[in-house]
């Protein structure tokens, strides 16, 4: 399966939301760096509380904020919303080829939103110092995607690393990580 094919497919910011909440994430985007901006991503996730857009949204503004724990709820959710529609397990550990047959047949667009939900929680994980969290998800990402397309050796590498007994100057920084 082609996850970097975007033809024929209905990606999560296609979906219709409310012109309020479009408007709110139009102004916090405006307002980014001001505490109004968070005030707006909230009061539209009020009004979509399931639109992928807005959970995507929220999901940037924690990471560039460094408020990680933070956006791992938000791609935790993200993640749960786009399972839920794919019928995927609720635990994502239990995903395989078929889940991945069955989702793909379903939506493929969404699908693929939520494997790189997976990831970016991942990431945050890994930010967060929680290495053996974020190379398990990592690994499952990985096994499921044979020709790498969701770019998960580079993590894998970067987990590696961590792992590995290193000096300071040999620690990768992760700041450039962040949901695609």
């Amino acid at each position: 399966m082609d996850l970097l094919d975007f033809s024929d497919c209905e990606l999560y910011f296609d979906v219709p939301m409310p012109a309020a909440a479009e408007q709110l994430l139009a102004q916090a985007s405006a307002e980014y760096g001001d505490p109004s901006a968070e005030t707006a991503l909230l009061r539209a996730h009020l009004l979509a509380p399931e639109n992928l857009t807005v959970l995507v949204g929220l999901y940037r503004y924690y990471f560039y904020q460094h408020r990680l724990d933070d956006a791992l709820q938000v791609a935790e959710r993200a993640m749960q919303l786009s399972g839920h529609h794919l019928e995927l397990p609720d635990n994502w550990e239990k995903l395989d080829e078929a889940w991945l047959a069955h989702a793909a047949a379903k939506s493929f667009g969404l699908l693929r939103f939520y494997l790189l939900a997976l990831k970016a929680a991942s990431v945050v994980l890994l930010r967060l110092g929680r290495i053996d969290d974020s190379r398990r998800r990592l690994q499952k990402l990985s096994s499921l995607d044979s020709r790498d397309q969701l770019g998960t050796a580079r993590l894998l590498e970067v987990v590696a690393i961590y792992e590995s007994p290193a000096t300071d100057e040999e620690t990768p920084s992760t700041d450039d990580l962040a949901l695609a």
